[in-house]
């Protein structure tokens, strides 16, 4: 068996006991389980910049292509102190399970930069986008991968990817990436899809629980383009957002958050500390408070085997990708916790890139009661469909939707076969 320490990382271990788990769950033809472990390429470049101050600085820069067997490729793109090739490696393994269970016609892929872009003007920024894009050029297309915002990038950051690629084409070519403005193609309701459709997923469970939404309490780990679109949705459903925490600290009342006015003073000042009215939470301690509903929607691994056993909601939604590890688990699970898991709960990003990367493709819009319909249509079959493979199978959500994704990826394997 090849090496493949040259992807290790904590979440890359997670990814690969996870599908070893299901693998064997499944019954999965051992060459189908060995290509799924690998990806299909993966490239690491150097992007040398010009800084404000006159320096040359020089960032590691990453794009992986996990697997191809159902279509181009589709992912985030990331920037953050923490990337490394393994997490880009595992966040793309991911992608491929979730295009598979959603029925999306993409593979997997993921990319990112290890820099920290809050340290950065706008200007270094762009230079770091413009020369990245270039690095990847070959990597990337409307009919090969399809780069998206994540972790650290926004639509501003698609919108110099498409304009670097673009220029390279002589043509505008807006199926590049999605999230981008909707002025240059973006799509209605993209910036919300990721938010909205966990919320879509919470109420699909909560009732399938035999429990009402309204009412519970909620706290969400995580204030930016995830969590942040979740809590003001689940506080205008009639949830009591009990807490919310972002990388300036965590905010508690038990009584409950103003989401609207929280909203404001994050704008303001920078982030949900200090929020009037509030009591001050340590990032240790946040996702130990009461409540109904936990979302974690910020980073991978925050919920771990050393403190599970006091995480007191009764549901974890992730917003995240990787948020728990499999020790944490395995508890959560003997507790009887119900875990919706990442590849379903934040999968209204992936099927609204979709639309809008049709909609591009095809340069006609759609109005954004269709796209929200859509997106609703396509969460709620998930969820039916992998709720049934739970009580069929009598495993977890995270269980069942791993063996819906994994089967789709092997047999488009299975079908096309392996050239040569």
């Amino acid at each position: 068996m090849p090496d493949k320490s040259e992807f290790d990382s904590p979440l890359f271990r997670t990814t690969l006991h996870q599908l070893d788990t299901v693998a064997a769950r499944l019954n999965l033809d051992p060459n189908f389980h060995e290509r799924l472990r690998y990806p299909r390429r993966a490239l690491v470049v150097s992007v040398p910049i010009h800084m404000d101050d006159g320096r040359t600085e020089v960032y590691v820069g990453y794009r992986v292509h996990h697997n191809t067997a159902l279509g181009p490729t589709k992912g985030g793109l990331r920037y953050h102190p923490d990337v490394s090739l393994g997490e880009v490696t595992a966040l793309a393994m991911l992608m491929s399970w979730k295009c598979g269970l959603l029925g999306l016609p993409y593979g997997g892929a993921k990319g990112g930069i290890r820099c920290d872009p809050r340290s950065m003007s706008p200007g270094e920024i762009e230079r770091l986008t413009r020369r990245y894009t270039s690095e990847i050029i070959l990597f990337i297309g409307p009919d090969l991968d399809i780069p998206a915002p994540d972790l650290g990038t926004d639509e501003q950051v698609m919108a110099w990817v498409m304009d670097t690629y673009s220029m390279t084409q002589g043509k505008s070519v807006p199926g590049v990436v999605t999230g981008k403005p909707i002025l240059i193609g973006g799509s209605a309701g993209r910036k919300e899809a990721t938010g909205r459709g966990l919320v879509f997923i919470l109420s699909r469970a909560a009732s399938r629980l035999n429990q009402e939404l309204k009412g519970k309490r909620v706290i969400v780990q995580g204030f930016g383009n995830v969590g942040a679109v979740a809590a003001r949705l689940l506080w205008r459903e009639g949830c009591t957002i009990v807490g919310v925490s972002d990388v300036t600290g965590g905010v508690y009342s038990p009584q409950g958050l103003d989401i609207r006015q929280l909203g404001i003073h994050a704008e303001e000042s920078g982030g949900v500390a200090g929020f009037p009215g509030a009591d001050p939470v340590a990032h240790t301690d946040f996702l130990e408070l009461p409540c109904d509903v936990l979302i974690p929607a910020a980073v991978g691994s925050q919920i771990r085997g050393d403190n599970a056993d006091r995480i007191k909601a009764l549901i974890v939604a992730e917003g995240a990708n990787g948020p728990t590890t499999p020790e944490a688990d395995q508890i959560l699970r003997e507790r009887g916790v119900t875990v919706i898991p990442d590849i379903l709960a934040n999968g209204g990003g992936v099927v609204v890139s979709y639309f809008e990367w049709v909609q591009g493709l095809q340069y006609y819009f759609w109005r954004e009661s269709e796209i929200l319909s859509r997106l609703q249509e396509v969460m709620t079959r998930a969820f039916n469909r992998i709720w049934a493979v739970a009580q069929k199978e009598g495993t977890d959500l995270r269980t069942a939707a791993l063996m819906a994704g994994i089967r789709r990826v092997a047999e488009a394997f299975r079908i096309r076969g392996l050239y040569p």
